[in-house]
């Protein structure tokens, strides 16, 4: 797999998402999102995941990881997001949900960014059945825009203010962080609807203790800020000695877990 990570595609999809005035723009702007991977369920179509790949990554190699794990009963859609200039990168242009400026406490969050790359999941579930439970996964900066979509739903909106309409159903995150993580707890706090959608929403983080990318204490803090702010299904798993990269035991924890919170039945 590349710097961040390891059927049917479509083409380069557009999509157009209003930002507000406070982001910088009140237009709505064209955001080119590259090819999408989907992976068919082999038995009953009981759920869907969309599975958010890495910085510098795409679509593919996670489609090819997903197809492999025994869940027959979960349809994969793996997505390409844009190409754009990446700051960390010194603007270079790289595969990345949002820019990001650096991995640090204080680093600045792309809002306008992240609000597109979550409407861009929301539209791939859009079009699921309605007995279809919904997921969203992701591994690095994926787990970060699969985790940013979680607060959304919880919230009912966008950063920008704009509803948001996907009911997702679980969450996992591996190697991530949490972004906007400062305002979470008392943007929940308004509104008692959020607190009840945070509380029963599932959220699996993994992360190793030797990462070099993305650093542990920020996967750690991340499930402590979630839980702090209302997420009181929040599971943390450590795995010593494993760098910014997955491996089997952590996909085994994540099928499991995965077929538990989404009640599959593994039939065919």
């Amino acid at each position: 797999m590349s710097f961040t990570g390891p059927s049917m595609s479509s083409g380069p999809f557009d999509l157009l998402f209003p930002f507000s005035p406070c982001c910088g723009s009140a237009a709505r702007k064209a955001v080119n999102f590259g090819r999408t991977y989907v992976v068919r369920p082999k038995g009953k179509h009981q759920a869907t995941v969309v599975w958010l790949h890495g910085l510098g990554d795409n679509g593919s190699s996670w489609s090819q990881l997903l197809e492999t794990l025994p869940l027959p009963n979960i349809k994969w859609i793996c997505p390409t997001s844009p190409t754009r200039p990446v700051s960390i990168f010194g603007g270079f242009p790289s595969t990345a949900w949002f820019d990001v400026g650096d991995f640090s406490e204080n680093a600045a969050d792309d809002l306008e960014g992240l609000d597109a790359s979550a409407a861009h999941v929301a539209n791939l579930l859009s079009t699921e059945p309605a007995d279809i439970k919904l997921g969203v996964g992701g591994f690095s900066m994926g787990a970060a825009t699969a985790l940013y979509s979680a607060s959304c739903c919880a919230l009912g909106k966008y950063g920008n203010g704009s509803p948001y309409p996907a009911k997702i159903s679980t969450v996992v995150g591996l190697s991530g962080w949490l972004p906007c993580s400062k305002t979470l707890k008392s943007k929940l706090e308004v509104e008692n609807e959020a607190v009840t959608r945070a509380a029963s929403l599932p959220i699996l983080l993994c992360h190793g203790t030797s990462d070099d990318v993305v650093p542990y204490k920020f996967g750690e803090k991340s499930s402590v800020t979630l839980k702090s702010a209302g997420f009181q299904n929040v599971t943390f798993k450590s795995y010593s000695g494993l760098g910014h990269f997955t491996i089997p035991e952590e996909m085994d924890q994540v099928c499991s877990w995965l077929s538990s919170n989404l009640g599959l039945d593994g039939s065919s």
